[in-house]
């Protein structure tokens, strides 16, 4: 089901990780970023869409995990956007005989055998630098950052006041880091980014959780930012996403929690860095 959060900008969330897909109207139909997750959503989001007299003239992954890079046959063959690093990784990816098998192995049991493969990760690279999105509708700039994922990239759909912010700022979720030299300062850089651009957002939208006000992206990004600064320093976050007030149903984020806990404790100590 769709449901409109700005003028132009309507938004479906999927049941099993209230992943949030998102449809920006245009002149001749919708940009569609990170739709998914299941074959039955992706095929009821192409129908909703059908039915509002919108097809899908573009679409857009905000980085290369798996459930931001999905698609359906219903949803046509228009062109699928993201970043030049996150497009080289997917196609390093697929260029592996076994990736199938790799990708199957990732996806949570209960609805791996609901995610279509066929047209996963068919990304287009676009060129690096690339400021704004090509289509025919709202302007909508691309804030490509070093956290998270490889090439991942905010939206922000300036004419609408709406950030897509990809894999961060969530209700739900923790940060979760990339493997890199120094994934806390390339998130810290990521949440900096994001934070930069606070004054022009209404909605905030983030590809798990809650959509948020005006508010949201400096309060989560402070959140966030806390989080991180504990993992760093090696205490434990006072964060309401882990631990007794975790949602329910989401309480396997204190397990992804205390898996990048004990990570970074373990390089402080390779390091001989205090935390």
């Amino acid at each position: 089901m769709l449901r409109q959060v700005a003028e132009g900008v309507l938004v479906h969330q999927s049941e099993v990780l209230q992943n949030n897909s998102v449809a920006v109207q245009g002149r001749s139909g919708v940009l569609l970023i990170d739709p998914g997750i299941t074959g039955s959503e992706m095929a009821s989001l192409a129908n909703d869409l059908r039915e509002l007299g919108q097809p899908v003239v573009a679409g857009f992954s905000t980085h290369p995990d798996w459930d931001h890079v999905l698609w359906h046959a219903d949803l046509g063959e228009a062109p699928r956007y993201g970043t030049a690093r996150g497009a080289a990784y997917m196609r390093d990816l697929r260029s592996d005989a076994d990736w199938r098998a790799r990708v199957a192995e990732g996806l949570p049991p209960e609805i791996a055998e609901e995610v279509p493969l066929d047209l996963f990760g068919l990304i287009t690279g676009l060129p690096a630098e690339t400021a704004r999105i090509p289509w025919d509708g709202p302007e909508v700039q691309i804030i490509e950052h070093p956290a998270h994922a490889q090439g991942h990239a905010a939206l922000l759909i300036e004419e609408r006041g709406v950030l897509v912010a990809g894999d961060m700022l969530s209700d739900v979720l923790v940060p979760m880091f990339d493997d890199t030299a120094d994934p806390i300062e390339d998130y810290l850089v990521g949440l900096r980014l994001l934070e930069g651009v606070a004054d022009d957002v209404d909605v905030l939208i983030p590809g798990h959780g809650s959509v948020g006000g005006a508010d949201q992206v400096r309060a989560r990004t402070e959140q966030d930012r806390a989080y991180v600064h504990a993992l760093r320093d090696g205490h434990a976050p006072d964060d309401p996403r882990i631990g007794p007030a975790a949602k329910p149903g989401w309480e396997w984020v204190s397990e992804l929690h205390n898996g990048q806990a004990q990570r970074f404790a373990r390089k402080s100590e390779r390091d001989g860095t205090p935390g």
